[in-house]
């Protein structure tokens, strides 16, 4: 299983806009791809020595395949179309994890 995660560091100063966006454009687009099984979306709680607010999303890729398709077919436009939105205000990368193996805690 393949997770891409994308980092972003918001601006203070759109960081409401930004979050609404998130949540009901951006990450709904993403998943509308059909690439991706599921999306998390959390809150780092390190404070960053650039300042504003950090967020991480991962979305689960249904297979390497269908994470080739999402760059192939809708990445592009869909970065744009934060860049278009935000400009300079925020700051993103991105990585891609390789489930090896998931654990789950045995109930006390």
């Amino acid at each position: 299983m393949i997770i891409y995660n994308v980092t972003i560091n918001v601006d203070p100063s759109i960081h409401t806009e930004w979050l609404s966006w998130m949540k009901t454009i951006q990450i709904p687009q993403v998943l509308a791809t059909g690439n991706f099984k599921e999306a998390k979306f959390s809150k780092i709680l390190i404070e960053e020595d650039l300042g504003g607010i950090t967020y991480s999303v991962q979305y689960r890729a249904h297979s390497r395949e269908s994470l080739e398709n999402y760059y192939q077919n809708h990445a592009d436009n869909l970065r744009l179309e934060g860049l278009n939105k935000f400009a300079d205000k925020t700051l993103a990368f991105r990585t891609e994890l390789e489930i090896i193996e998931e654990f789950t805690a045995i109930a006390k």
